[in-house]
């Protein structure tokens, strides 16, 4: 599949989100007020032509400069506008003139119905898979996002090389994306429909997470996931046997992050200062932390909220000096689990 059939799907076959043939470009009810609030002051011909499957507002945005891969017509970058505040900073980028045009168009209603003084907002014509070719500074983004997109990406280990390089140290690319169970055959990945619905071009989990590690992100957080169930009879006949899911990931650029879970006996404690989160902090599907109370953590763990804009919120306990292994429950298995106490294996000879 190619750019122009894309381009032609988004820009041409779809003119708002009920021309869509199945539920993947789309986006659970279950989002926090304060986003609900936000949305609803977004333009109706934006919100009319949004194609996304997933959130793509992590925490403590104030003052952030966010980068939105294929922004299309710019529902999400408005919106993260809002949450930046005047002095952040949301740049979008897209391949779609269509869509662009639809974004380019409504700067002005935003900005006097966020309040603010000037558009924080800006557009980009291009395509994610070449980054570098877009007047965009490295090392200047805290945060990037994408929605449902990076599956219709031609090289998907190109957008996170790109996007990689375009992140300061310390921040994440946060985004949702449509995930296969298996790799997708070459038959089903040449239908056009299939593909512009962000089914047939979604990767296989498992090569997702190796090309993002082989892309500088070390070690993937899932922050959700749910099953799509497809709804429309021809269309699911077409990609049995496979089942696909919409996840949410959040990758860090931390070159000091490691491959496994480690201990160093370390712990944090969330002092429940995140806007909106009064009473927990959730850095992934198995990190809930609740507010006041001290949370043991892995050393990437601690890195992740140590090194990026998170450390504001956070107390932190102990320190590198000592290791002590795998981070029990999530760092890997051990070859020393199931040894007798003086160290022999069982039945060794």
């Amino acid at each position: 599949m190619n750019h122009e059939n894309v381009q032609t799907y988004y820009g041409e076959v779809l003119q708002d989100s009920g021309d869509l043939q199945t539920n993947a470009c789309c986006t659970p009810d279950d989002m926090p007020d304060h986003v609900k609030a936000v949305l609803s002051k977004i333009h109706d011909e934006v919100l009319t032509r949004y194609y996304g499957c997933g959130l793509i507002a992590p925490e403590a945005l104030e003052g952030a400069r966010i980068l939105d891969l294929g922004c299309g017509a710019g529902r999400d970058v408005y919106a993260l506008s809002a949450l930046v505040g005047e002095h952040g900073k949301v740049v979008g980028v897209d391949m779609t003139p269509a869509q662009l045009e639809v974004a380019r168009r409504h700067q002005d209603h935003h900005a006097e119905a966020f309040g603010h003084a000037r558009s924080n907002v800006e557009f980009h014509h291009g395509y994610i898979e070449t980054l570098d070719a877009l007047d965009l500074e490295p090392g200047s983004f805290d945060i990037i996002v994408s929605n449902c997109v990076i599956n219709l990406a031609t090289d998907k280990g190109a957008v996170l090389r790109g996007a990689y390089h375009l992140l300061k140290e310390g921040g994440e690319m946060y985004f949702s994306d449509v995930y296969a169970d298996r790799r997708v055959p070459q038959a089903m990945a040449e239908d056009e429909v299939l593909y512009g619905e962000c089914l047939s071009g979604a990767l296989y989990w498992n090569d997702f997470l190796t090309i993002a590690k082989e892309a500088g992100f070390k070690d993937p957080r899932m922050v959700t996931s749910r099953l799509l169930t497809i709804e429309n009879p021809v269309l699911e006949k077409r990609v049995q046997p496979l089942k696909f899911l919409s996840a949410t990931y959040r990758l860090f650029k931390l070159p000091a992050l490691e491959p496994a879970c480690e201990d160093y006996g370390q712990a944090v404690i969330y002092k429940g200062t995140i806007e909106h989160a009064p009473h927990r902090f959730m850095l992934d599907d198995h990190h809930v932390m609740e507010a006041g109370k001290v949370f043991p953590v892995c050393g990437n763990t601690w890195m992740m909220l140590q090194d990026t804009r998170l450390a504001p919120h956070f107390e932190f306990i102990g320190s590198f000096a000592t290791h002590y292994g795998i981070f029990e429950g999530c760092g890997g298995n051990s070859p020393f689990n199931g040894l007798e106490q003086d160290g022999a294996a069982p039945g060794c000879c």
